[in-house]
Parts: C-alpha cells; structure tokens; sequence
C-alpha cells in the first residue's frame, strides 16, 4: 500500500466525524505519531495513523476499515518487539491518548484505558496503596502486556495480570462495542486472556488491584559470573521454599553502568538477583538476608524503596530508541546444564556499540500463586512453567544486526532444547505458526482459539500481530 491513493492522499476519504488526529506522511506530528520503542523499525512509514480519543473513535476507524477492506495495525504503547504496531504503508489505529484510569478504593478494582503505559497505571494504583500484577519495564503498555498474559514481580504472590482482570472493553472487528467478562460473552473473555491481541480491539480493562506499597523492599545483588552456575543451580529449591511475597529475577549479561556499580566492572559480564520484596517491611531484612546468602555478593543494594523504584528497576535495561531482537521461553526448571549455556553466550556476547546494556539472559520468576489458577481458564498457558527465559540484544548502528541477531539466535538454539512447549507470547519475535500454536499449550485450546478467530475476525482485520489464522482470510495488507 503506498502513502497515495490515485494521486491523492492514502485514505483521503477517511470520515470526518473522528475527533481524533489523523496524521500521514508528510504531516505535522507524523514522525513523532509512528515512532516506537524498537530503533530498528524506524524504517517503516504506515500510510495513516489514526489517534483516537476514546472507544467511538475506534469504531469510526473500524467500520472504515471494513468499508475499504483492509487490515488494522494496532498502536498501544508500541513496546511489542516486532514491530507490529507500525507497518510500513498500513492503516493504523493508534490508541496511545486513550489514558483515562478510575480507581476504586473500595474495591480495588481499575479501570484502565488501553493507551496507558504501565507506569501510569501503577502511579494511579498507588495513590490507593495498590498494585495491579502486571509487567516489570514501566513504558511498557498496558494493552499488550493484559492481552499477552502480564508476568512481573507479583505474579508469585497474586497471578497473571490474565488472572486478575474482571471485564474487557472492546470493539469488534466488525465495528460493535461489547464488553467481555465471565458473565457476558464469556467465551471471547476466555480467549481474550492469552489470545487478545488477535480477537478484537481491547479498548478499556477492569483489573483487580491488591494492596502493595508503597513501601517495599528492591533492588539489585552482583555477583561475579562465576557465581551464576552454582547460584542458578540451586535456586529452583530456594524459590519453592520462600515466601510468595519475594520474587528474585536472575539477569545474567556484561554489567551496564548501573548506580552504585563499580566503573572498572562496566562492560564484564557479571550475574545479577533483582530483588522485589512486597512482604512486611520488619521481615524484609532477614528475607533478603537468605537471597543474599545464596553466594558472596560483590555489592547488595536491597534496601527500603517504594513501588514505583522498584517496578522501574528494569527500565535501564530496555531504553527506547535503540535497535532490539529478543527471544523467550518457558522452563520447568533452572538446571546447572542450562546456567553454564547462558554464561557461556553472555562471555560471548557482542561488543556494545553504545554506552547502554547490550545483551543480556534474564529468568523472570513464575510458579507460585500463578501455580493456583486452571490452564484451561484462559487462553494463556502457563502449565508446567516455573520460569520464563529471555534473550535480548541492543545495539545502534543498522550494520550490527547480523551479529547481534545471530548472538540472540544462537542463545535461543541453545536453550530451545532445554524448554517447554508452551510459552509465553509477548516476549519473543515471532517464531512462526507451529511455535505459535505451542505456545497455548494444548491441541484443545489451540483449536479454541481457531474458532474464536473464525467468529470474531474471520476477515482477519487484526493480522498485524503474531497472527493466529484461518482459512478464511480477505483483508488486503
């Protein structure tokens, strides 16, 4: 599709009654409208954006979309790794100014817009002394991590954000708004939790928040590489033993500057415990005390923090504007075969090509209270999962792709051995269509999700995703 329709410009014939902004190449705001976190897209120029102001808005750009048959590309908070939110020459429905947030004291319960990013929502929550379980990078955007299944520092003591959302908000590929929940449309609920981003357009979420904070306990040990292994090799027993309020969250990569860090250690590879304690604060001191004790730490920063520092700990280690590649999976355990594959590719690891992080192995931690939730209660799969593993490169200069993509790939051959089939969509490029299907788990739900595709997009309107098809399939590009 080009940037002009018979000369004109793309879409020119796009309704007049959107109250949001509608920018195309060449407009005022257009360069800033179409960027996204990933550098490595900055090449792509979809041939309109349309910024919606709220839920008719959406419906606006979706009939319109059904009127010219064709495909939507979807912007949240354009955090997704591949680059889906903003095709080159595609129609674009950019829900990033839909920010509203209402919480309920009482209840707990938020309502959050699909436009919000992480951060503000847990700013929101926080006023309240609550948290909503979700993600751990706080530009992350709300939509895609619920969609996706939401795995952060809480999902040991409260779930999935999957597991804690109430209600979904949406507009239909055929342009209606309906809301989605246990009670209404139940089985697009189901796979709207795991499956989302294919099924409808998410506008508005209810989440369960618990309360958390604002005082916590955060922050990061180092230890030298060497430690990594047998650290690693014992910390499947540690994690089953501690408590549900203490996530630890591995990071094995060469050390970014980091406040506090040494500069002689900036650029050697090194292993790191990111702490996140959300349990009484008068025994937070003897519970980071049994993290530490798992080796001999060359600095311990844990200490009294709020929320907001400790989910932003990450942030550091994923900044906007720079080339990504990233690939992830599902272990049932962290074995020393597995540790020593990790230190051996971090050792390996390309040279940076900037002063941020370049590469790094990290193992969120699962299990837990995300344990006491049915696999066939959502989309999203998570059985047999005690970890998730990612890979992630960094770098700048468009001439360092091949390198940086083949330390990732070689990181992802090593340890796909090592992982379960299922899997956990958001984290990771797209691997094509029979890792898709493994990712949710079971033939059943894979066939679950085909029918609901079938009913609720059976033009396939939301194919700029990691895309669950059918056979029935019309909508051009």
């Amino acid at each position: 599709m080009s940037d002009h329709v018979n000369g004109g410009p793309a879409f020119a014939d796009f309704p007049s009654s959107f109250k949001g902004a509608v920018v195309r190449p060449g407009d005022e705001g257009y360069a800033e409208a179409r960027k996204i976190p990933n550098a490595r897209h900055d090449h792509l120029h979809p041939a309109i954006i349309v910024r919606c102001t709220d839920a008719d808005d959406v419906v606006t750009a979706v009939k319109y979309a059904n009127e010219q048959n064709i495909a939507i590309a979807l912007r949240g908070g354009g955090h997704g790794i591949d680059g889906f939110a903003m095709p080159d020459g595609a129609f674009v429905v950019d829900l990033s100014l839909m920010k509203g947030i209402a919480v309920d004291p009482d209840t707990g319960v938020a309502r959050v817009e699909a436009g919000c990013l992480l951060g503000e929502m847990d700013a929101a929550t926080q006023e309240h002394g609550l948290v909503v379980p979700s993600g751990t990078v706080s530009e992350t955007g709300v939509g895609g991590l619920i969609l996706g299944g939401g795995l952060g520092y809480n999902t040991r003591r409260h779930g999935m954000t999957v597991d804690n959302l109430i209600a979904v908000d949406v507009v239909t590929a055929d342009g209606r708004k309906l809301r989605a929940s246990a009670e209404e449309n139940a089985d697009l609920f189901w796979g709207l939790r795991g499956a989302g981003h294919n099924l409808a357009i998410a506008t508005s979420f209810e989440v369960q928040a618990h309360p958390i904070g604002p005082e916590v306990t955060s922050g990061l040990i180092i230890y030298p590489i060497d430690a990594a292994v047998p650290i690693l090799s014992q910390i499947d027993d540690f994690m089953a033993s501690t408590r549900r309020e203490m996530t630890v969250y591995p990071v094995v990569l060469p050390a970014p500057p980091l406040p506090g860090l040494p500069e002689q250690l900036v650029g050697v590879p090194i292993f790191v415990l990111i702490v996140v304690y959300t349990g009484p604060l008068d025994t937070a001191e003897e519970e980071v005390a049994k993290v530490a004790a798992l080796g001999q730490p060359m600095a311990n920063m844990v200490r009294p923090s709020t929320w907001m520092e400790a989910n932003s700990i990450l942030d550091v280690l994923a900044p906007p504007g720079r080339r990504q590649h990233s690939r992830g999976g599902y272990l049932g355990g962290i074995t020393a075969e597995i540790a020593q594959i990790v230190v051996d590719h971090v050792s390996n690891a390309p040279a940076p090509t900037g002063p941020g992080p370049s590469c790094a192995v990290a193992f969120p931690a699962m299990g837990g209270a995300a344990d006491d939730f049915d696999e066939d209660a959502t989309a999203f799969s998570r059985v047999g999962a005690k970890w998730l593993w990612e890979v992630l490169g960094q770098w700048d200069p468009p001439e360092s792709d091949a390198e940086y993509d083949g330390w990732v790939d070689g990181v992802m051959d090593a340890l796909k051995p090592h992982s379960l089939r299922n899997g956990y969509v958001n984290l990771s490029t797209d691997q094509g269509p029979d890792w898709l299907e493994g990712l949710y788990g079971s033939a059943e739900k894979w066939n679950r999700i085909l029918e609901l595709k079938a009913e609720w997009d059976p033009e396939n309107r939301l194919r700029h995703n990691k895309n669950v098809k059918v056979a029935k399939a019309t909508a051009t590009a």
